[in-house]
């Protein structure tokens, strides 16, 4: 038998305890179980978001991913689904990409992906899209795993830089680690990204390391590689 949150008290309801009190109210446990709906065979839904956070604390949701939380007993598919669902809509609804919209310097691109970029496990690389006066046409995300084929991810991003009409782009990666200090594999990928850029017409204005709570960007180390784009 599934418990769903009207069969509680209504006292107990989420919901009532919203509409009397405001979100600001709820516990986590709550927040969760207004998510979920309903609890699984022998279990409400209260208690399966109490022992959902205690397997996982709640600052560490943020990393979850899908194959673990789906077989957590009393999640399954479509609650790691929804929760999953949550999470990535609340990072967009703080993203800051709405607030700054032309890019001016090194920091802005920091300020832009920091939340999304920082105290991540796997490294990402993304790529910014500008126009012809460095306002942003698009961001897109280019691959998730470890940063390291920069062949493939050339014909990726020059792809979607013609497909959005982008007259040059930056680039933007993390290090799980923490450490901002470029690999030599970042420099040669910067490098290809430099050479390719002038022959397409489509130029690198900067490739950034995102680390923990900093940054590092090739146009403010090398600005020399840059001086065409």
């Amino acid at each position: 038998m599934s418990y769903m949150i009207k069969e509680m008290p209504n006292d107990l309801k989420p919901r009532e305890r919203f509409k009397n009190g405001g979100v600001e109210s709820l516990s986590n446990e709550e927040l969760l179980s207004i998510l979920i709906r309903c609890g699984s065979k022998n279990k409400s839904v209260k208690d399966v978001s109490t022992e959902l956070l205690k397997l996982i604390d709640i600052h560490d949701l943020v990393n979850v991913n899908y194959n673990v939380l789906k077989n957590i007993k009393g999640i399954g598919e479509v609650k790691a689904i929804t929760i999953l669902c949550a999470i990535e809509f609340g990072k967009r609804v703080l993203s800051k990409k709405d607030l700054i919209n032309q890019i001016t310097n090194s920091y802005d691109v920091y300020l832009l992906v920091k939340d999304e970029m920082t105290n991540q496990l796997q490294e990402k690389l993304l790529a910014i899209f500008l126009d012809n006066r460095k306002y942003i046409i698009m961001k897109k995300v280019i691959f998730i795993g470890t940063v390291n084929e920069s062949g493939i991810y050339l014909r990726d991003v020059f792809r979607e830089a013609v497909k959005c009409n982008a007259c040059s782009f930056i680039l933007v990666h993390n290090h799980p680690a923490g450490s901002v200090n470029p690999s030599m594999q970042d420099v040669y990928m910067t490098n290809s990204f430099i050479k390719m850029g002038k022959i397409l017409g489509i130029y690198l204005l900067d490739h950034l390391i995102i680390g923990n709570d900093n940054y590092y960007s090739f146009k403010e180390s090398n600005g020399d590689l840059f001086a065409k784009s």
